[in-house]
């Protein structure tokens, strides 16, 4: 039995051995499969690749593929989309370009402003002073000159008052006053230009005509404000009033609906009734402003060419009377008379600014007429799409106006009114100047 027993212990381990030694051989042992009776064929280059397909005339193949055949890559809709992405970005670009031409025109108008006014400033209270300078001379050498002492103050106050003419006519010529004016007027546009084009900006989808009416209105505000004094400068006493023009030509006036403005309506927020107004507010504004402002201008105008003439004439003549002092009785009494006729004048003209008002005018007189060519090239216009929204439009006009849009309607009802009754109403349009 205990033979058996461990017999029996002997073959397990004995069976359990011979099964790790084939799993071992299994695991060791990889069997070596057959070579495969094939090679990997090589890739054609790009160019062989192309050629093999342009040289390919199988049957039926060229069917499978009927799209290819008339696809004209150089007209599809992505390559026009791309077309008009790269024209938007331009004249985007553009866009910034000019913004940043206006800004530092802004900034140039200004700072020449300031220096003009300061022109007129300085050299009123300097002919001023040399002027009654001059007259006190004389005075004194009136009194009690004689020998050196009268032919000193006689020079000195020649030479003076001769002083005081050469400065009046350059400072009557230029019109320092109406020069600031002048540069006033423009950095306004300039800087009203300029939230117009970060507006367009805003919106996008700018378009190469956004650039061009910006590029138009750029160069007409600069022929109508220039910078420069010689040979560019604007004639100061013209022969007649004529209004200031800073905007292109009527044909830019007609602006075309944008495509982010909203059409509440058919007709645009246009009506019958609404062009029935618009066109009595142009006929107020014709007869009772436009026709105000240039019978103003022209008053104004006059006053200052009579001014502009009297300073240096009365200036020139006391220079003659104090180089007579002592030689003529009355030479002193002209001398000092007109010394002080002078100042009075040069103060005056250029203390009161005559051609800061005149040229406040000339701009008014402008802006009214730019008003009545806006109207009516709008009206003009048959096609409604074309207009900008009625309602916006009526709204710009009342604010331009300073009025509310009831008020402006109920101007226009009245102008309507007393034209039918063959009178004129005594209203003007503008409440703001």
């Amino acid at each position: 039995m205990a033979s058996l027993q461990a017999s029996a212990l002997l073959l397990p381990s004995s069976s359990s051995s011979c099964r790790c030694s084939r799993k071992i051989n299994a695991a060791i042992h990889v069997p070596k499969f057959p070579k495969a009776p094939f090679s990997v064929p090589k890739i054609p280059t790009t160019r062989k690749l192309i050629d093999e397909l342009n040289n390919i005339r199988v049957d039926g193949f060229t069917n499978t593929i009927p799209v290819l055949k008339n696809i004209n890559f150089t007209t599809t809709p992505f390559v026009d989309n791309n077309k008009a992405q790269n024209s938007t970005a331009f004249a985007t670009t553009q866009l910034y370009a000019l913004l940043e031409a206006v800004a530092d025109r802004v900034e140039m108008h200004a700072n020449i402003g300031k220096q003009r006014d300061n022109w007129n400033t300085l050299l009123l209270n300097s002919i001023n002073m040399i002027t009654l300078t001059a007259a006190t001379m004389v005075g004194v050498a009136a009194i009690g000159g004689a020998g050196m002492p009268l032919l000193a103050l006689k020079l000195s106050s020649t030479l003076l008052y001769s002083a005081a003419t050469g400065l009046l006519l350059v400072m009557n010529k230029i019109q320092p006053s109406q020069l600031a004016e002048e540069q006033r007027n423009a950095t306004r546009l300039f800087k009203q230009l300029r939230s117009e084009i970060e507006t367009m900006l805003a919106f996008g989808a700018t378009t190469e005509e956004d650039v061009k009416d910006v590029m138009e209105r750029v160069l007409a505000h600069d022929r109508a404000y220039p910078l420069p004094l010689l040979g560019a400068m604007l004639e100061k006493f013209p022969a007649k009033f004529e209004p200031a023009t800073w905007w292109p030509s009527h044909q830019l006036l007609r602006k075309k609906t944008k495509s982010h403005e909203r059409k509440q309506r058919e007709e645009n927020g246009w009506s019958e009734e609404l062009e029935v107004e618009m066109r009595e507010i142009v006929e107020v504004v014709k007869r009772k402003d436009s026709k105000d402002y240039e019978r103003l201008g022209n008053l104004v105008l006059k006053i200052n060419k009579i001014l502009a003439i009297s300073g240096p004439v009365l200036t020139g003549i006391a220079a003659i009377g104090s180089a007579c002092v002592g030689n003529v009785s009355w030479a002193a009494i002209v001398a000092v008379a007109a010394g002080a006729l002078a100042t009075s004048a040069n103060a005056f003209q250029h203390g009161g600014q005559v051609g800061m008002v005149f040229e406040m005018y000339r701009n008014s007189g402008g802006f009214f007429r730019l008003l009545q060519e806006t109207i009516e090239a709008t009206l003009e216009e048959g096609d409604l799409e074309k207009r900008e929204n009625g309602e916006m439009f009526e709204m710009k006009v009342a604010l331009q106006l300073g009025r509310s849009l009831s008020q402006l309607r109920e101007l226009a009802r009245k102008s309507a009114s007393y034209r039918l009754d063959g009178t004129a109403t005594d209203e003007f349009a503008s409440k703001l100047f």
